[in-house]
């Protein structure tokens, strides 16, 4: 049985039954459903290899993620995967342990891959600028300041800025912020975001107020217990990721201290589980299904070789105010 036999029985050209297994956006539902009905009957297997000597094209792309404990990324990816099976690929999936092995890149150079989105930045830049030249490459989440590939991210400065202004507005002045590595650019940015911040409204950055984590709720939970030995405690703590907050918090009221009465806490990425912790967490929300969504609707462009007119695309983000800041039970959006 052949691609042939199946258009003879439905009464449709050989194409069509192509298109409703790469392409099935592009057939109308009737036709599709009859093709698919037909297919399922006869258990067809399309060849995949013949496919690929004909079209030149694997019909797969590679996701490379920093961490895949790391929940921030199921959406993320689920924004990928769909619009990927929607337009007939696969997704291959590589966890870098947050370092780029050329194993995964070799993909691109055995062929078995059309292109590839990074889900992190932290990579050697130079091998990466070699790299996109030659293939296909889509960059979500982060960013590189020196590479010029597509990039889908939030601006993480200004989100920064946004978060820390919420407590100076709820008047506090000893804020304090767990940072994420400084060796990852939004880690960086966010710092930068919270000086700023600090800065337009006259109050003083305390060197002491900055500890640098490393991802993780125990790394939230050691870096807040540094800030609650300081004689001159924060009032608030902007922490670098909705993770890392759970630490904070759990540091916070193993010290006996209440949230927010004693010390507030808002974090970054809005989780599900921020929202059902206690006490929920005022966070900034990131739209990680449309910025997968997005990065694979430009890796297909850049697939089948369309000029793209613009490659940095900011993505809106959203301040989340929940009892973590304010002590009430509904959450407001701001």
């Amino acid at each position: 049985m052949n691609m042939k036999d199946i258009a003879k029985m439905v009464n449709v050209s050989p194409a069509t039954v192509s298109r409703v297994l790469r392409q099935p956006n592009l057939v109308n539902k009737e036709t599709r459903e009859k093709v698919l009905k037909t297919i399922k009957e006869l258990n067809y297997q399309p060849h995949m290899i013949a496919s690929q000597f004909r079209t030149k094209k694997t019909k797969s792309i590679l996701v490379l993620i920093p961490d895949i404990s790391d929940p921030f990324f199921a959406q993320v990816l689920r924004g990928i995967e769909h619009t990927a099976v929607k337009h007939g690929y696969k997704v291959l999936l590589g966890d870098t342990e947050n370092n780029v092995q050329r194993e995964f890149i070799g993909l691109l150079f055995q062929k078995q891959v059309d292109g590839v989105i990074l889900l992190t930045a932290r990579v050697d830049e130079e091998n990466l600028r070699e790299i996109s030249s030659q293939f296909p490459m889509v960059l979500a989440c982060e960013y590189s300041e020196l590479l010029d590939i597509p990039t889908v991210s939030i601006d993480n400065i200004s989100s920064a800025r946004k978060i820390t202004e919420h407590l100076i507005t709820l008047g506090h002045k000893r804020i304090a912020h767990i940072t994420g590595p400084m060796d990852v650019i939004i880690s960086r940015d966010r710092l930068i975001g919270y000086k700023q911040a600090m800065m337009i409204h006259d109050l003083k950055i305390e060197s002491a107020y900055i500890q640098e984590g490393s991802q993780g709720i125990e790394s939230g939970y050691n870096q807040m217990i540094k800030l609650l030995s300081l004689d001159h405690l924060p009032t608030a703590v902007f922490v670098f990721n909705d993770e890392m907050a759970i630490g904070a918090i759990k540091a916070i009221k193993d010290s006996g201290m209440r949230i927010p009465d004693d010390i507030a806490i808002v974090a970054f990425d809005n989780l599900k589980i921020s929202s059902l912790l206690e006490p929920s967490i005022t966070t900034i929300h990131q739209p990680k299904y449309e910025m997968g969504k997005k990065a694979m609707t430009l890796l297909l462009k850049l697939i089948n070789g369309e000029n793209l007119t613009k490659k940095k695309y900011i993505m809106q983000d959203e301040l989340i105010v929940r009892e973590s800041s304010r002590g009430e039970n509904n959450c407001l959006k701001v």
